[in-house]
């Protein structure tokens, strides 16, 4: 079985894969602090909660836009998995023809987000990743990454909001019924909302005339795509999964 590491700003998302089918899926704070043995432990308890043996796991692969635990990660993996992790990097075969200008600045999330994209759903599409930060990316339909864009994600959009504004108050992120709120709350959610849903919505209609593939499919994933798509026909596929099913299939193009 191979084990899947997404280390995301705000939480670490993991799964175990025995061949295509997910076996277990699961989500561990992301905290700097941490220790390996605090991270080996915890994992040991949900394999342990779900029948399952640590020992069965056969390959790790991790991708990380957090830099300052990956060493905490990588030493998890060698005391509790007995193994090295694989790592997204430059170098390591994606299956896909990355054009940035940079590809040493592309997040190992992003690059598993456009494998996953195009090998499960076709090309050309575009992903669309509700996380801390929201990122969109277009894959062509030669499989070639084109690039994207990035912007603040829904929660980090409020907080700046409540930090930056001293009388407003911090509010649950919902659909609200109407767009013309009575109250500081329901204006505040029926902004940010509806404000995020029109963001979306002008981004996706931009990539898909200045690249002129207009009928790319948008494939969304993240913790908050659902609520995001409930007011929108821009996404066509929701798959929460997208970035660890990206990572597994970077493993199994790398083994011999």
């Amino acid at each position: 079985m191979i084990l899947t590491l997404d280390i995301g700003n705000t939480n670490i998302k993991t799964a175990v894969f025995d061949g295509e089918t997910l076996v277990q899926y699961w989500r561990l704070n992301t905290d700097i602090a941490t220790t390996s043995d605090e991270v080996g432990i915890k994992l040991a308890a949900l394999f342990a909660h779900n029948g399952m043996k640590m020992g069965s796991v056969t390959g790790i692969i991790m991708s990380s836009v957090v830099p300052s635990i990956n060493f905490t990660m990588e030493h998890m993996c060698q005391t509790y998995f007995g193994m090295e992790p694989m790592l997204v990097v430059p170098g390591v075969k994606t299956g896909i023809n990355i054009r940035y200008e940079n590809p040493r600045e592309l997040g190992g999330d992003r690059i598993a987000n456009a494998v996953a994209a195009y090998s499960l759903y076709g090309g050309p599409c575009i992903f669309i990743d509700f996380g801390t930060a929201t990122t969109f990316g277009m894959v062509s339909e030669r499989g070639e990454f084109m690039g994207g864009a990035i912007c603040p994600g829904l929660k980090l959009s409020m907080e700046a909001l409540v930090m930056g504004a001293a009388k407003l108050p911090r509010v649950e992120i919902v659909r609200p019924e109407v767009v013309v709120g009575r109250s500081t709350v329901t204006n505040m959610q029926s902004g940010i909302f509806y404000g995020y849903v029109g963001q979306v919505n002008h981004i996706v209609i931009k990539m898909k005339e200045e690249t002129k593939m207009l009928k790319a499919r948008v494939i969304a994933t993240g913790g908050l795509s659902r609520l995001i798509a409930s007011d929108t026909n821009a996404i066509d596929i929701i798959d929460g999964l997208l970035t660890l099913k990206g990572l597994r299939l970077i493993y199994e193009r790398n083994q011999p």
